[in-house]
C-alpha cells in the first residue's frame, strides 16, 4: 500500500535534517526577549543585551505552541529592538520573543553599563546570544531590574485611559557560591480606576512568565523546578513543574513533567498536565557547533489527550557564510469529524502541522541574503477547543515566503529590502508586503543617526503605503539621548470605504539618571481628518 503523502514528506525532512553537514561557524543558541511596548506600526522588544543583533534579522514568537517567524528588526539599541511584524499576528506586552542565534564572545559588564531603553543605531553583525562563561568553581552572580511604566492614551473620539505596569526580572546564578540558581520575570498590570478586574481575579493583572530554580548536581546532571520555557523545546511553551537534563559530552537528554499555564489568564492550572522529553546533540566543528533537537510532548486536559506532537529543530552553518535554521512539527493525535452523526474518530497517524525553513547567505561582509519559508496549520487542542474544534479543522494551511537583502556599502550606511508573501485559501487574496529601509549611522554636521523607510502592503481587504523618517542623537554622551520620527500612512479599503490618511509623529527621550537608574519617555500621535489619538509611555528602570 502506498504511504500517505504527508508521511513521505515527514520522512524526507527528518532524513535531510539528520544528514546535514556537521561543521558550523559559531555556537548555536537562542535569546529570549519580551515585548515592552506596542505602537500602531512598531513592536518594541527588550532583551538583556542586543549585542550582535542586526537590522533586518528575524525574531520568532510562539503561536499556538509553534515557533514562527514574527518580527523583522528595524532599529536597535543596547537592550531594545524596534521591530515591524512580518505578518498579521498581534502581540501583547510581556509576551516572549526568541532570537535563534549564533554565539560570540561575551560582553563584559563594564562594556554594557550604558543600556538605553531605546537609542536607534545601526547593527553590523550576525544575530547572536551573549552567553556567560561559567567558571570552574561556582561564583555568585546576580543581576536584574525593577521597572515601573505608565501607558497613557487620550483621544478626541474615545475615552482616555491609563495603564500601569510593574516588572521584576532577575537572574541569580550560583546563590551563595552554591550549585543553586534562580530566575524570574513577573509583571503586574492594572488600569487606573478599574481595580475591580483585579479584585475579581488577581491573574487578570499578574503575569508570571518565568519563576524557576535550577540545581546543578554536577556537570552532567541538572534540574529545574517552577515555570520556565526550555529553549531546547520552546514550542511546548512555558512548563510548570520539573525539568531534568543529563548531559554527556555533546549529547543532552531531557525529561519534562508538569502542567501548562491556564490558557485564559496564564495562571496555574493543575488540570492541564503535560509530559515529554527531548534529545539534543551539539557537535563541535572546526570553528563552532551544530545543534539538533528532537522532542516529544503529550499534553492533557482533565486526564484526556489534548495534543500529542513531536518537534525537530536543526541549526547549522552548512558552509562558510551560509547559515541554516529549520524546524518541523508533527502532530500524532487528531480527531476526524463524521459528517453523518457529528461524532469524532480518533486518528494517531502523523500530520505535518508546522514547517519553517530559513537560509541566510553572506557572500561578502557587506552583503547578505535571507530566504525563509513557512507552512502551518491551526494547532488544535481537542479538549480545550472542543466547542469550536469543527471550525478549526476546516482551516487551510497558511503558507508564507520572506526574502531579505541587507547591504552595507559603507561603514555608516545600511540598506535593506524585505518582501513577504502569505497565502491561505480562507483569504480573498494573498497578503503581500515590501519593506525598504536606509540607515545612516552618522549624519555629518549633526552627528545623529537617521533612518528612511517605506512599506507597501496589500491584503485581501486593503492596500496601504507607509513612509517614515527618523533621527536619533546623543544630547549628552552616555547620559541623554533623543529621537524624532514621522510616518505617513495611506490606507485604501477594497470594500468601498473612504481612504484613510494618517500623520504619525513620534518622540523618544532616554535619560540615564544614575549608573543603574534610567528613565524613558515615548510619545506617539496619530492624526487623521476626523480624530486624533495620542500615546505616552513613561518608564523608570532600576538595575541591580
Amino acid at each position: 500500500m502506498n504511504k500517505p503523502l504527508n508521511i513521505i514528506i515527514i520522512q524526507i525532512i527528518i532524513v535531510l535534517f539528520c544528514g546535514l553537514t556537521i561543521y558550523a561557524q559559531n555556537s548555536i543558541e537562542s535569546r529570549e526577549g519580551k515585548v515592552s511596548y506596542i505602537t500602531s506600526q512598531n513592536v518594541y522588544i527588550k532583551f538583556q543585551a542586543t549585542e550582535g543583533i542586526s537590522i533586518g534579522d528575524t525574531l520568532f514568537a510562539t503561536e499556538n505552541g509553534q515557533l514562527v517567524a514574527a518580527l523583522i528588526v528595524k532599529n536597535i539599541s543596547s537592550i531594545s529592538c524596534v521591530c515591524v511584524p512580518s505578518g498579521s499576528r498581534t502581540f501583547t506586552v510581556g509576551e516572549s520573543v526568541m532570537a535563534i542565534t549564533k554565539g560570540i564572545k561575551p560582553v563584559s559588564k563594564s562594556d554594557s553599563v550604558s543600556q538605553n531603553e531605546f537609542t536607534p543605531t545601526s547593527g553590523v553583525s550576525d544575530s547572536v546570544k551573549t552567553q556567560k562563561i561559567q567558571p570552574k568553581n561556582q561564583v555568585q552572580d546576580f543581576d536584574g531590574n525593577i521597572t515601573v511604566a505608565s501607558y497613557l492614551n487620550f483621544s478626541n473620539s474615545t475615552a482616555n485611559s491609563q495603564r500601569m505596569r510593574y516588572t521584576l526580572a532577575f537572574n541569580a546564578d550560583n546563590i551563595g557560591n552554591s550549585k543553586l540558581s534562580a530566575e524570574t520575570y513577573i509583571s503586574f498590570v492594572h488600569k487606573i480606576n478599574q481595580w475591580s478586574e483585579i479584585q475579581e481575579d488577581v491573574f487578570n493583572g499578574l503575569k508570571i512568565y518565568n519563576l524557576s530554580i535550577n540545581y546543578k548536581f554536577s556537570k552532567h546532571h541538572q534540574v529545574w523546578f517552577g515555570r520556565k520555557i526550555n529553549p531546547k523545546i520552546s514550542n511546548a511553551g512555558a512548563i510548570d513543574g520539573l525539568q531534568y537534563e543529563f548531559q554527556l559530552n555533546s549529547l543532552s537528554v531531557g525529561i519534562i513533567g508538569g502542567t501548562r499555564p491556564d490558557y485564559r489568564n496564564y495562571s496555574f492550572n493543575a488540570n492541564l498536565t503535560q509530559f515529554g522529553g527531548y534529545l539534543a546533540h551539539d557537535l563541535a566543528g572546526k570553528n563552532g557547533n551544530m545543534q539538533t533537537t528532537l522532542a516529544f510532548m503529550q499534553q492533557m486536559n482533565n486526564g484526556a489527550t489534548d495534543r500529542r506532537f513531536a518537534y525537530l529543530q536543526h541549526v547549522n552553518a552548512l558552509v562558510k557564510n551560509l547559515y541554516f535554521f529549520g524546524s518541523v512539527e508533527v502532530d500524532f493525535y487528531k480527531k476526524t469529524m463524521n459528517t453523518v452523526d457529528s461524532t469524532f474518530t480518533q486518528d494517531n497517524s502523523p500530520k505535518l502541522s508546522n514547517l519553517y525553513l530559513s537560509l541566510r547567505y553572506r557572500p561578502l561582509k557587506m552583503l547578505s541574503f535571507t530566504l525563509s519559508y513557512s507552512a502551518r496549520q491551526n494547532v488544535i487542542y481537542y479538549e480545550t477547543y472542543k466547542d469550536i474544534v469543527a471550525t478549526l479543522l476546516e482551516a487551510a494551511t497558511v503558507q508564507g515566503l520572506i526574502f531579505q537583502i541587507n547591504v552595507r556599502p559603507g561603514k555608516n550606511l545600511s540598506i535593506g529590502i524585505n518582501t513577504s508573501y502569505r497565502d491561505s485559501k480562507n483569504d480573498p487574496k494573498p497578503t503581500k508586503s515590501l519593506y525598504i529601509y536606509l540607515t545612516l549611522a552618522r549624519i555629518p554636521g549633526i552627528e545623529a543617526s537617521g533612518t528612511l523607510s517605506a512599506t507597501l502592503l496589500e491584503t485581501g481587504y486593503m492596500s496601504g503605503k507607509i513612509y517614515s523618517a527618523g533621527l536619533s542623537r546623543d544630547l549628552i554622551n552616555g547620559k541623554l539621548n533623543a529621537g524624532l520620527g514621522y510616518r505617513f500612512v495611506d490606507y485604501s479599503f477594497f470594500s468601498g470605504e473612504s481612504r484613510i490618511y494618517q500623520h504619525i509623529p513620534e518622540f523618544n527621550l532616554t535619560w540615564r539618571i544614575l549608573k543603574k537608574l534610567s528613565c524613558s519617555l515615548f510619545y506617539e500621535g496619530t492624526f487623521d481628518k476626523t480624530s486624533t489619538f495620542n500615546r505616552i509611555y513613561i518608564n523608570f528602570t532600576q538595575r541591580f
